[in-house]
């Protein structure tokens, strides 16, 4: 596959007030430092000059994050009206977000929700990773939630591995990552939480793809399901044995499910929404419905950061 360029920048969702890009992998949202040659911000000031607005630093407000290597469905949104009404939704719980990935190792449960408590690792070496509860160094340990569903198990290179549709149901920085990892099933090609088994020169980038985005803002639902990157045909050194679940299911599964409605007081961006469906499967552990006030000025910078400000 080719990697990121300026011009080749996907759109998968297009309106007045909203955008959703099928980001590459490999490539920042936004960057200060002059070095980067290559950011989502200048893909979107190529493609969309007209778009840009000048009143903000990078020139588009991004609703969201995806880490660098991380690929798939982000919304922008076009003025800052729409990009309120984007924050309203996340803090009221009510976003639903699904994302592939392939992983180390057969998983055997079919699908699970994982509910390792996530905190800042402060272990010498470590800085700006995270890790769950019960490590050495790991700091403020917030809870975390994760459901799993297997979609198939197959090679990878030779080495076993499983495709798997992976829905937070919280917002911890690297939470699919460090999950996977406790798991000790870890995302092939994560260098960062990969086991050291010297493999990981193999795959030539981090096998984690945003699949799915819903944000029903009041004007207008904003929807995207982004292509299937983890394929045969798009690369060679994947290849499936066992259908477990199939992906189209689980999608139609996501695509008709009621939205949530506004929950009061919800506890800010990327908290639980809509979990998938499973026979027999006990519900996941629940999460303070309450708002703190660092979430909340979390939220709130999350939203001005966008604009620019003089400095007092």
């Amino acid at each position: 596959m080719e990697p990121g360029s300026v011009e080749n920048l996907s759109i998968v969702y297009q309106s007045r007030d909203f955008l959703v890009v099928n980001k590459h992998w490999d490539v920042r949202i936004d960057s200060k430092m002059w070095r980067e040659t290559l950011t989502l911000q200048k893909q979107l000031r190529h493609r969309f000059p007209e778009l840009a607005d000048p009143d903000t630093y990078y020139g588009f407000r991004f609703c969201h994050q995806l880490d660098f290597s991380t690929s798939g469905a982000l919304c922008v949104a076009l003025n800052k009206a729409a990009a309120g009404s984007a924050y309203k939704c996340f803090k009221e719980r009510r976003v639903t977000k699904a994302y592939l990935a392939l992983v180390r190792g057969y998983i055997q449960e079919s699908r699970m929700t994982i509910s390792y408590a996530i905190g800042r690792n402060s272990t010498e070496g470590r800085a700006h990773t995270m890790c769950i509860e019960g490590t050495q160094g790991c700091e403020n340990p917030k809870p975390s939630l994760t459901e799993l569903v297997v979609l198939e198990h197959g090679l990878y290179a030779g080495d076993p591995v499983s495709k798997v549709l992976l829905q937070p149901l919280t917002g911890r920085t690297h939470q699919l990552r460090v999950h996977c990892s406790a798991l000790s099933h870890p995302i092939v090609g994560d260098l960062t939480y990969g086991q050291a088994s010297g493999r990981e020169d193999q795959p030539f980038r981090m096998m984690l793809h945003a699949l799915y985005l819903r944000i029903p803002t009041e004007a207008e639902c904003v929807e995207a399901c982004t292509p299937d990157p983890f394929v045969p045909t798009l690369d060679a050194c994947w290849s499936p044995h066992t259908l477990v679940q199939p992906l189209d299911q689980l999608v139609q599964v996501l695509r008709t499910a009621h939205d949530p409605k506004p929950t009061e007081g919800g506890p800010g961006p990327c908290s639980p929404s809509m979990c998938l469906p499973g026979p027999g499967r006990p519900p996941p552990p629940s999460v303070s419905p309450t708002e703190t006030e660092a979430q909340r000025a979390s939220c709130l910078q999350w939203l001005s950061e966008w604009t620019l400000e003089l400095d007092n």
